[in-house]
């Protein structure tokens, strides 16, 4: 049976059902984008009433400052953790939830509702199971003789947005897991089984390889997330501290724009976050996307 195809007599109305999504992307992205390239070569006074074009300047100030290179082994770190836990946790959720289990649906639908919190809201979920005084699991740790202290540690400030960052990503992943883990056909599997296979060796031979281009676009998503979209939950945990020990780029830029008025370092700082994240996601098609087998 062959597969229809949709065609268009004229070029009008394709390119007036692109219009929107052209126009959201130009708005939402390139533009804002292309102000702050602007700005990165610009100062401006500390009332915001004079500016001065001081080219490459900000770029200079920035990679001298050796706070930006703690914020980016800080990025690298919580990036790192955040994408291994979240795909880690969801892969086995994911497995769990693909078998024939009493209750599955309703597993499933408890595993996506985390989805749906916003990332400030899982910042504050975690910060009262977290409060070193009154929360659950903090007082569970110290019952346990583990000194847990977010306000004052700063490893233990940096495990805490790991884990609020992760859980609230898995439900992301397990969606995708799944959908991908269901659609691998079971003759293969039974096929395996019958072989001698065991569960674990299935598992990494036949089901993890055949789940790689899942994997992969998790792994684009999962880093682009962790560089870009944790603001909220670091936001209301940490505020970057305690020692700059949760201080991220993305909250760099943040800090430097709003709270310390330094907008032209603040853009420099988003034109190279940008860049990074870009290079990354590059890289990785380049690299990673070779071993994927489609």
């Amino acid at each position: 049976m062959g597969t229809d195809r949709v065609t268009f007599r004229g070029w009008l109305l394709p390119l007036l059902l692109l219009v929107p999504q052209l126009a959201t992307v130009a708005l939402f992205f390139y533009w804002p984008a292309a102000q702050a390239v602007g700005q990165s070569f610009l100062a401006q006074d500390a009332f915001g009433l004079a500016t001065e074009f001081v080219g490459l300047e900000n770029y200079r100030g920035l990679f001298a400052d050796p706070a930006y290179y703690q914020a980016l082994g800080v990025t690298a770190v919580f990036s790192a953790a955040v994408a291994s836990l979240s795909l880690g946790l969801a892969l086995l959720f994911a497995a769990m939830a693909d078998r024939e289990l009493r209750g599955a649906g309703l597993y499933r639908t408890l595993l996506i509702w985390p989805y749906a919190v916003a990332p400030a809201v899982a910042g504050v979920l975690f910060g009262f199971l977290f409060q070193p005084s009154l929360g659950i699991v903090a007082r569970a740790l110290r019952d346990l003789g583990i000194a847990w202290n977010p306000l004052l540690d700063g490893n233990d400030a940096l495990v805490l947005v790991v884990l609020a960052a992760a859980w609230k990503q898995i439900s992301y992943n397990f969606l995708f897991f799944l959908a991908g883990l269901q659609a691998i056909p079971r003759s293969v599997i039974e096929a395996a089984a019958i072989d001698g296979a065991r569960p674990v060796r299935r598992f990494w031979t036949i089901v993890f390889p055949l789940l790689s281009p899942t994997t992969f676009f998790l792994l684009v998503v999962n880093v682009v997330y962790a560089f870009c979209e944790t603001f909220g939950t670091i936001d209301v945990l940490t505020h970057g501290g305690p020692g700059r020990a949760t201080q991220t780029l993305v909250y760099k830029v943040y800090q430097d724009g709003r709270t310390g008025a330094d907008l032209g370092s603040s853009a420099a700082q988003s034109v190279v976050l940008m860049a990074l994240v870009i290079g990354l996601t590059a890289i990785q098609f380049r690299y990673v996307e070779r071993k994927v087998a489609y």
